[in-house]
């Protein structure tokens, strides 16, 4: 998994897997979700994100 913040288009981006997009489904407004061929999910975009979240170029990882 990877995450890109883009301060200059206020977008952050989250990854989950190398697969090539094949749909993407604006599912809310403000947020893509991507998918492969197979209908998985690829990668989360979050427009507009240091509107909607408190600090988007702070990430933390927690693993159970």
């Amino acid at each position: 998994m990877k995450v890109k913040y883009d301060r200059e288009v206020d977008i952050l981006y989250i990854q989950l897997t190398d697969a090539q997009i094949e749909e993407s489904d604006a599912d809310r407004p403000g947020m893509i979700i991507d998918y492969d061929a197979s209908g998985m999910m690829v990668g989360i975009e979050i427009l507009n994100a240091s509107k909607r979240m408190d600090r988007p170029t702070m990430v933390e990882l927690e693993v159970a």
